[in-house]
């Protein structure tokens, strides 16, 4: 959403999804992973919305859902894709807000080529790096030329491996400068409004019911209801979740869905949006304030060494001070958060130490960092609150990894099965590792629940909500504040009297924080330091109230600049509980939401070009000509005095440059991206191809997978075989995993708990009956399932909310499987972990991995045990002919796909070739 939009937050509160005429929910089961947000949906629906389930499984969200419709696993663009065709073909398009409010009427450069000119690619794609050259995506200049990005720009493998797409959290893809060209006639032919029309043109109902199993019937509900239900005075709400975006194409489909509600005028406006449901309390937060490699407070890009070697360089490449909108203030943000953590030591003459930070050289994800262990590359390992011998893709090599590290810090409320796989793990039972040979020394360290420490989380709808602590943790157990704070302290101790250079950000971090009488630090202190607040004049030692005031000339600090007021006027914003949250439709007297407090994203699209409300039905936000302001129900996410017919000169660059209808303050040019002529790595517009891993065939395009999809070709993370090679037959059958109501997670919150235990006790897999009569499976009995990684036992649930969908005339069936147990045996419940089936492909915008949707085999009985387990696995590599090179080539039909037309093929009377 961040390409799309500017933030990648979820764009209203979860309180306003009861204002939607019709919602529907995709790559997410709300009802059982997020029921507390779902009483909104509840809400909606007694007050007259149609509520739309579309997912491989029928689930207690569909139970509750006017229509659930299956669909198969990976293949949504389809479905978006034809769904936006339908929106264009039958001229239901919100023309006003789209030529207002999108870049639809914006002219992309002239040498751009599409996936219906080059058989599935982009223009600019390398099968050597297996990496694009998005110059050709780019916004067509004055001059006939393209606007850039600003700076030094990553190439297509350094994006890539920093997953570029991550920091468009808070800030869209910088350019050059704002100078674009627009047709808002939108007949030119290289408008974005015509690119898209084309691009989408195949998507249609028949496709969908040949690649989705999706009836015509189903489609024509869905796509009449939708639509119905859009507009001036209705609007419809979409919500996902990790059935989305644990993909190769993760990053693409919600991107599809943001077209859709942009052209249907859904963004910005009461009961509209889209709804990123987050895992748990704070997944929101841990990227807010990142636990990821590649980012810094508030979406800050990590420096890359060799692009951003010096504050310059860096401060350039982030934000353009040309191109409009608030991320142009990128060098405030930046001199802000590095006062923050290096006060006095942060000076203009050494660039606000900025030297202190690291550099990236390479991708740090999870999954290469575990391939690093194998190598034996990685001495020590921290896993705070994290279990990937359960819950990351691939716990084989997980486990086998950790088996290399000379030492492991395990911070979890139990001995989770990554503190003890050194002694009961599936390899352990395999003869794979033994216990005496494993020199990984572990070191268990309890932590506090949530209710034994107090702090801030910021959940799904970008709210900080403060929570405070209920009783003491028990014995050792510590919070993450006060162990890294003492951590800090040792540390800092031990390097004290340093004249080495490199101890030097170490030794001058701001480290003073106050403590409490049992010497912990105090959590206020911590949202005071990242609120932030003036470090000069007349004002010194104030907290800060918004990030207007930020500024790039050191006199002020501030941990993270989005959450700049949450401790205004030195009070705890986040802490506030008004009964019901207060008067107001929005809410907003509980807790507080980044940024500036606004609960609702794009808002000054819920008016008309003009400052008007759409309707009265759906009044938001306004202009008030007395008072010449921006005003309404919440705040504005505009300049509050800036007046809808302004027409600054975009020369101007920043806030200044903004006119009275660029309704999207983040973007470089004011508006939400149809077309994204930066920020993607695998395409400027979602495009449909088919898992690492597929029985079936792209029937859109010669290109199977994605072609920039990130491969990891290794004996340990063999893929099986897609529709059309040898050996596809072996492993027919198509698995997708999920989550249950009773269990977190993988399950170290969970499976420690009797009672939680007692509702779930078992693994299992739900097929259908048609599936179960095939592989001769029995209700309640035991079944194998092999993928070309591992092997699992999971009883069978035999059930028809598992729907055999008919793709391309072949039945297609989904194994559905809860990914909750691990082998152990310090749990109340165990059993074999859903994750080690998966293996390793990551998209490439921001290296998640594809669990949603994978290959394998099902067969009645218990997996064998010990070394015969192994055999199993290897007996399906060979029948299958699995190597190293299957799945793993970047152009899957060279000869009907092209990397580089040459000019002189070019025709202009042909329109899949014409230079526009």
């Amino acid at each position: 959403m961040g390409a799309s939009f500017g933030r990648g937050g979820a764009t209203q509160p979860l309180q306003d999804m009861a204002n939607a005429d019709c919602i529907v929910i995709q790559g997410s089961n709300m009802a059982e992973c997020h029921p507390v947000g779902f009483q909104w949906v509840t809400e909606a629906k007694k007050r007259g919305a149609t509520v739309i389930h579309v997912d491989p499984r029928f689930t207690r969200t569909s139970a509750v859902a006017d229509k659930h419709i299956p669909i198969r696993a990976g293949s949504d663009v389809v479905l978006l894709g034809a769904l936006i065709n339908y929106i264009l073909t039958n001229d239901l398009w919100f023309k006003e807000y789209v030529v207002a409010y999108t870049n639809a009427a914006t002219l992309i450069n002239e040498n751009y080529r599409d996936t219906e000119d080059l058989g599935g690619l982009f223009s600019g794609f390398d099968p050597e790096t297996g990496q694009y050259d998005p110059t050709t995506w780019s916004y067509a200049d004055a001059d006939g030329g393209g606007i850039g990005a600003p700076g030094q720009e990553a190439s297509g493998q350094s994006a890539s491996d920093s997953a570029t797409g991550d920091q468009y959290g808070s800030g869209g893809p910088p350019l050059e400068h704002a100078g674009v060209q627009r047709d808002d006639t939108l007949q030119h032919p290289r408008t974005v409004f015509q690119i898209v029309k084309r691009h989408y043109a195949r998507y249609t109902p028949e496709m969908v019911r040949d690649v989705c199993g999706i009836s015509v019937g189903d489609f024509d509900y869905l796509a009449r209801t939708i639509t119905q239900n859009s507009g001036r005075e209705r609007t419809t709400c979409f919500a996902y979740a990790v059935g989305w975006t644990q993909h190769t194409l993760g990053a693409q489909f919600i991107r599809t869905a943001t077209i859709l509600q942009l052209l249907l005028g859904n963004v910005g406006r009461p009961g509209s949006g889209i709804m990123a449901l987050r895992g748990h309390a704070s997944i929101q937060g841990s990227t807010d304030i990142p636990t990821l490699f590649n980012l810094l407070p508030g979406y800050l890009p990590m420096p890359k060494a060799g692009s951003h070697d010096t504050f310059a360089e860096y401060v350039e490449a982030v934000g353009s001070k040309k191109q409009k909108g608030f991320w142009a203030n990128a060098d405030a943000y930046t001199v802000s958060l590095l006062k923050a953590w290096w006060g006095d030591a942060a000076r203009e003459d050494n660039d606000w130490a900025y030297d202190y930070l690291p550099r990236l050289n390479g991708p740090h994800g999870t999954y290469q960092t575990v391939m690093s262990m194998l190598d034996d590359e990685v001495e020590g390992y921290f896993l705070l609150g994290q279990n990937p011998a359960v819950g990351s893709a691939h716990g084989r090599m997980q486990r086998l990894g950790m088996a290399h590290l000379k030492w492991l810090v395990v911070r979890d409320l139990n001995l989770i099965e990554s503190a003890t796989f050194w002694k009961d793990s599936p390899e352990i039972a395999s003869g794979e590792l033994r216990t005496e040979d494993i020199e990984t020394e572990v070191f268990f360290m309890p932590a506090a629940t949530h209710v034994e420490k107090a702090g801030s989380f910021t959940q799904t709808q970008r709210l900080v909500q403060w929570r405070h602590q209920a009783l003491a943790p028990p014995g050792q157990c510590q919070s993450e504040l006060d162990f890294f704070f003492k951590l800090g302290q040792r540390i800092r101790a031990k390097l004290a009297g340093s004249t080495d250079e490199r101890d030097r950000p170490l030794l001058d971090l701001t480290w003073d924080y106050p403590t409490d009488e049992h010497g912990e630090p105090l959590p206020e202190s911590v949202l005071a330091e990242i609120n932030g607040c003036h470090l000069t004049g007349p004002d010194e030692g104030t907290p800060l109230s918004s990030y207007n005031e930020l500024r790039a000339d050191g006199s002020t600090a501030a941990g993270c600049w989005i959450y700049t007021g949450v401790y205004a006027e030195g009070v705890n914003q986040a802490a506030r509980r008004a009964p019901g949250g207060g008067p107001s439709p929005s809410q907003s007297e509980w807790g507080w939401a980044w940024p500036a407090d606004r609960r609702m994203l794009y808002n000054r699209a819920s008016a008309d070009p003009d400052g008007k409300p759409w309707s009265d039905r759906k009044k938001y936000v306004w202009w008030d000509e007395q008072q010449g302001r921006w005003v309404g129900d919440d705040v504005p996410d505009f300049p509050a005095d800036r007046a809808p017919g302004s027409r600054p000169d975009p020369a101007l660059g920043g806030p200044a440059a903004l006119a009275g209808d660029d309704a999207f303050i983040m973007q470089p040019d004011g508006k939400g991206w149809l077309f994204a002529p930066r920020g993607l790595l695998d395409g400027p517009l979602p495009t449909h191809y088919e898992p690492q891993e597929s029985p079936v065939a792209n029937a859109l395009y010669p290109q199977q997978q994605s072609p920039s999809r990130v491969i990891f070709p290794r004996k340990d993370n063999l893929s099986a075989p897609s529709a059309g090679d040898p050996g596809a037959d072996v492993f027919p059958y198509v698995f997708t995993t999920y989550r249950l109501t009773e269990h977190h997670t993988a399950g170290g919150m969970s499976r420690w708990l009797p009672y939680l235990s007692e509702l779930q006790p078992e693994m299992f897999c739900e097929v259908s009956p048609e599936l179960a009569a095939e592989r001769g499976l029995e209700p309640y009995g035991w079944a194998t399932i092999v993928s070309p990684r591992a092997a699992i036992e999971a009883r069978v649930l035999v059930t028809e909310r598992m729907t055999p969908l008919t793709i391309g005339g072949h039945t297609v069936h989904q194994i559905g499987l809860p990914y909750h147990w691990g082998v152990g045996g310090d749990a109340v419940v165990s059993g074999d972990a859903a994750n080690d089936l998966l293996g390793l492909t990551l998209d490439p915008n921001v290296q998640i991995q594809e669990s949603k949707a994978g290959s394998c085999d099902i067969r009645p009985g218990r997996r064998p045990q010990g070394p015969a387990l192994l055999q199993l696995i290897e007996e399906y590599q060979s029948r299958s002919g699995a190597t190293t090179e299957t799945d793993n080539v970047r152009i899957t039909d060279p000869a009907r796909e092209i990397i580089d037309p040459p000019g002189e093929q070019d025709d202009p009377a042909k329109e899949g070739w014409s230079r526009w």
